[in-house]
């Protein structure tokens, strides 16, 4: 077995990777790595430069995978860590560059050890999670960082010496409802209400919402949606990454699971949120508009995803990081992790300390916000 470190997913076969278990995922089909890397929304002037790890069987198989980069800023990670970066430079220390195996600007739980069925899965993780610590060591890097990692990865980490930080999502789960209104009869009539408000008055304000696929959208469509997502960014968070070539990819080559809601006000496209979703997941990723309309960010950003999610049979909605708001409309506290390793004995242990800390208050806090839920009866997150 080899062990590489790739510059490009290109350097990968994609019926290969896309046979490793995790890769269900739609952040991690290689289609949507390759149209980051394709159309410039990684690279150096981003500072997301692709390390991907992999480990090769003697036949050329591909045994496992890691989606690795070196970062020379925190920016897209959502995962905070700039007072550390404050600190090592107070402390006349350099935090950039790091390494951070994740997906670039998304803050969705997956797999991050993708290891071949039939492979000795201990070994390889292990394996690879080394190779990832030699090799930042060797660039003289500060730490490791692994991003929203599922159970199964969260425990290997760990076991493998990594520290675990704890963060919190607001997430929907799928109860079996068999409509919109089924899922409503589990609020309390107060909330019920304040929902049916709302949806309300998208509809007295004569906008339509449309469900269009990647495969369906028209380029006016694509165009219109990819604009959105880059005027937002401008408005609220800085620089847009993403641009109309990696919309037009994704729609080409993951063009079922790219999904839209469009708002139409006539024949006018107002607003919209873009979305992917797995067999089971649907993720909710940004939003944008050209008017303010009264409720129509709850209808287009979560109404309609749960209503997608009951007609298409998905488990759950995760749309996206932060938002206490969401707990009202039924999305309710949920854990994420990320697991670290810092290369500086020092620090490591102020991290360690900090992040123990930060766990406690984090489960609290989580707790507090539960009993604030909507269902009638509390659902387990």
């Amino acid at each position: 077995m080899q062990l590489k470190i790739l510059t490009a997913i290109a350097d990968v076969e994609a019926g290969q990777w896309n046979a490793l278990p995790g890769t269900g995922n739609p952040f991690l089909r290689h289609e949507f790595l390759a149209a980051l890397e394709r159309n410039g929304c990684v690279g150096e002037q981003h500072g997301w430069i692709p390390r991907h790890l992999v480990a090769i069987g003697k036949r050329g198989q591909l045994l496992g995978a890691v989606p690795l980069y070196l970062k020379d800023n925190s920016y897209g990670e959502f995962v905070f860590d700039w007072a550390w970066a404050d600190a090592y430079q107070r402390n006349g220390l350099r935090y950039y560059p790091k390494a951070v195996v994740a997906v670039p600007y998304t803050p969705a739980t997956g797999p991050r050890l993708l290891i071949a069925d039939g492979a000795d899965r201990q070994l390889l993780a292990t394996q690879l999670i080394q190779l990832a610590q030699e090799w930042s060591n060797s660039e003289r890097l500060s730490s490791l960082h692994c991003l929203f990692t599922d159970p199964c990865d969260t425990q290997t980490l760990e076991q493998a010496g990594l520290m675990l930080r704890l963060g919190c999502q607001f997430h929907w789960r799928n109860q079996g409802y068999r409509d919109f209104d089924d899922y409503l009869d589990s609020f309390s009539s107060r909330k019920r209400k304040k929902v049916r408000r709302e949806r309300r008055y998208v509809s007295e304000q004569d906008i339509e919402l449309r469900v269009v696929h990647g495969h369906q959208a028209s380029d006016e469509q694509l165009q219109v949606m990819s604009d959105f997502y880059r005027t937002t960014f401008e408005k609220k968070w800085g620089y847009p990454t993403l641009n109309l070539g990696f919309f037009r990819d994704l729609a080409t080559n993951m063009g079922h699971q790219l999904v839209f809601f469009i708002a139409y006000k006539g024949q006018s496209i107002v607003a919209g949120a873009i979305c992917l979703c797995s067999d089971d997941t649907l993720y909710g990723r940004h939003w944008g508009c050209y008017q303010d309309y009264h409720s129509l960010h709850f209808e287009a950003c979560y109404y309609q995803g749960i209503d997608y999610c009951i007609s298409h049979g998905l488990k759950t909605f995760e749309p996206g990081a932060q938002g206490e708001h969401k707990i009202s409309r039924g999305f309710l506290p949920t854990a994420t992790w990320s697991a670290h390793w810092i290369a500086h004995q020092g620090f490591r242990e102020i991290i360690g300390r900090f992040l123990q800390q930060e766990t406690g208050a984090m489960r609290d806090y989580m707790e507090e916000l539960s009993e604030q839920s909507p269902f009638k009866e509390i659902q387990a997150a």
